[in-house]
């Protein structure tokens, strides 16, 4: 093993991990410091809920690589589990997401604010938006909370210039034991908004909000 993996040897839930071999499993792309490791993990249910549990989770059809593209895929029969605390990113494709109706839809969005941000987990960096509670400011994510995992959706993850995403990625969750810092950006750029010139007209601006 090129690294401490399986440090923690928590096993998941058995009939769980049962009910959910008989389905195939939920597919999964996770990214840690040096790897990117895809398969499938042995899970019901929504991709996040499972990681926000804190438990380790029984994976299949397991494959890594460097995250500096130096080679290719490789089989990893020897990965069984995987403890969420080992991933930094965790790509979620449509497939990783049983379908929402529209009232689910509206219901994770009712009474939040979008915003616009770039994450920084290093060795990435994720720009996209998060959705917060009236009152909840984007640094609020930086405290420890009983969510392990904040999705940010719309986004693009990059390990330096490369991005690792791809347009099929719903949205990515971003472990926020790994999270060093967060600045509001024009998701065009990835850059902090330009303030316009002359004075404000009163009130508090948007981008007042981001400084």
């Amino acid at each position: 093993m090129p690294f401490d993996f399986l440090r923690r040897k928590k096993e998941p839930h058995a009939e769980r991990g049962r009910a959910a071999a008989r389905a195939g499993g939920v597919p999964f792309d996770g990214l840690t410091e040096e790897w990117r490791i895809v398969g499938r993990m042995l899970i019901e249910g929504r991709l996040s809920d499972a990681l926000n549990k804190r438990e380790a989770i029984g994976i299949r059809d397991v494959e890594w690589a460097p995250l500096d593209g130096s080679t290719d895929f490789a089989p990893a029969p020897g990965l069984k589990s995987v403890d969420p605390y080992d991933l930094i990113v965790v790509l979620a494709g449509e497939g990783s997401q049983p379908p929402l109706t529209e009232a689910e839809r509206a219901a994770h969005k009712v009474h939040k604010i979008s915003y616009d941000v770039a994450l920084e987990v290093p060795p990435f960096r994720i720009i996209g938006t998060v959705y917060l509670h009236p009152g909840a400011e984007p640094q609020a994510l930086l405290a420890r909370a009983s969510e392990m995992f904040v999705p940010v959706v719309g986004a693009a993850a990059y390990y330096g210039e490369r991005q690792l995403s791809d347009p099929e990625t719903e949205a990515i969750l971003v472990n926020r034991f790994y999270l060093r810092g967060i600045e509001q950006v024009d998701k065009r750029t990835g850059e902090a908004p330009a303030r316009l010139p002359g004075a404000p007209l009163g009130g508090v601006s948007w981008q007042d909000r981001s400084r």
